[in-house]
């Protein structure tokens, strides 16, 4: 049970809350060595984590439903790793496993937060270490239970999603289309939107860069739309909300046009559809259906199995890159699921 003393782990810790866009000043490397688990404790080498929009409302100090991460803190991730040494019954060395290990090489799981930080074994035949982070992770799970918990689609209706070409998006369309919808995604950019369509399957794609996207709205949603999945807030969820049709459901995944103001949050100017229209708008967080997280993913991964759920994840490598690489999802660049890789297998 030597394994852990010769390595170091190395960290990426929250130095100050940022305001506006997060920049080199907000992070502090550190390094420190690792220790061995005790009793029922786990050590898991972090193999991947997962860079999602969430993160950047986990640095600000305001009430949530988590709490912030503290000032010194390693930044708040989840991941795959591999597990190296294990005081734990339920745990092997070698096993692959999901946890919240953070932004660091190594992470120890003391027994009383086995549970909390979500660790537990994944199958490598269901799908690949970076599904396991976007269709099997936890997008995939947004997706999934925001789409049919609170989107209730019924087949024929027309689903909207925002942030199409993204980890969240690619999975409520595509999952909108198996359920026999009219799925309208958009996105930014002619190459994320022919994506979507031609290899996803979305029956349109909208470029909110090249222009007016009330008017395509208009054109691909003839008869309004009866879902929208909101991961961008702004000025498109003002555009969607003069298309909805008569008890339309939308869910409030995400506003990340609005997570680096550094003025008020822009809130929806035509909140008055909603009045017209009996429609529902409703906020959703993926803790809260961790106890249903195998049904989901059971039912995904025979998707991705019998081909009719594809999924593209965007892969940085090193944790140096972490900074930078979390910017992406902020300006856009990322194509498909952000993926920090930290260390081969």
């Amino acid at each position: 049970m030597n394994i852990a003393t010769s390595l170091t782990n190395r960290q990426v810790r929250l130095a100050q809350r940022p305001v506006g866009m997060p920049g080199p000043e907000c992070w502090a490397f550190t390094s420190e060595p690792v220790a061995e688990p005790a009793d029922g404790g786990v050590l898991v080498k972090t193999l991947a984590l997962s860079l999602d929009p969430a993160m950047r409302g986990w640095m600000n100090d305001g009430k949530s439903y988590i709490p912030p991460v503290g000032i010194g803190e390693v930044m708040r991730a989840g991941g795959v790793g591999k597990v190296v040494a294990s005081r734990n019954p339920k745990f092997a060395a070698g096993d692959i496993v999901s946890a919240m290990p953070g932004v660091q090489e190594y992470c120890l799981v003391p027994e009383d937060q086995i549970r909390r930080s979500g660790l537990q074994r994944i199958d490598l035949r269901a799908g690949s270490l970076t599904q396991w982070l976007n269709v099997l992770g936890m997008p995939g799970m947004t997706g999934y239970f925001g789409l049919l918990d609170i989107g209730s689609p019924k087949p024929g209706e027309t689903v909207v999603v925002s942030g199409a070409a993204g980890a969240v998006g690619q999975t409520v369309g595509q999952l909108a289309r198996i359920k026999g919808c009219r799925v309208v995604g958009i996105a930014g950019g002619r190459a994320k939107c022919d994506w979507v369509v031609n290899e996803l399957g979305f029956d349109a794609c909208i470029d909110y860069k090249a222009g007016n996207v009330k008017a395509a709205l208009k054109e691909h949603c003839p008869k309004g739309v009866d879902i929208y999945f909101d991961n961008v807030g702004g000025e498109i969820l003002d555009d969607v909300l003069t298309r909805i049709g008569r008890g339309a459901r939308i869910i409030i995944c995400g506003a990340i046009s609005q997570y680096n103001n550094t003025t008020p949050v822009q809130g929806p100017k035509n909140y008055l559809s909603l009045l017209v229209n009996r429609a529902r708008m409703e906020g959703m967080v993926v803790f809260d259906y961790t106890e249903r997280f195998p049904t989901a993913v059971a039912e995904l991964a025979g998707y991705l199995k019998d081909g009719r759920m594809k999924s593209r994840e965007d892969i940085v490598e090193g944790i140096d890159n972490f900074p930078d690489a979390l910017l992406k999802l902020f300006s856009g660049a990322n194509f498909g699921k952000l993926v920090l890789k930290v260390a081969d297998a």
